[in-house]
């Protein structure tokens, strides 16, 4: 990814230059310089992982929170960035009981 030294936009390729859509500014392409960027075209999905066979003590954290399947108070929890960088983290829960997930987003 390039961005304009003008204006500060994203660049796209065209040919053997970088261009601009904001402001038309022009700039060659470095291809040594583009190898070194980082994409995420080919990259594999992370792989799902089976918990089934992993002890209580092992699975984590667990904090005070009532399952809206069950009833329970207690559920394991992780937080993930799955937005922009600039938004919340969500919480991802799972009752210790019935192993009901869910996820908690702030509003």
């Amino acid at each position: 990814m390039q961005f304009c030294d003008e204006c500060g936009s994203m660049m796209k390729a065209e040919g053997d230059k970088w261009v601009c859509g904001s402001c038309d500014y022009e700039e060659l392409r470095d291809e040594a310089k583009e190898a070194a960027m980082v994409t995420t075209q080919g990259q594999e999905e992370s792989e799902v992982i089976d918990t089934s066979e992993v002890s209580a003590e092992d699975m984590g954290p667990t904090t005070e929170t009532r399952c809206p399947e069950c009833g329970h108070d207690r559920a394991f929890w992780e937080m993930k960035q799955i937005r922009s960088a600039d938004e919340s983290e969500t919480r991802f829960f799972t009752c210790t009981e019935c192993e009901h997930k869910w996820r908690e987003d702030d509003h």
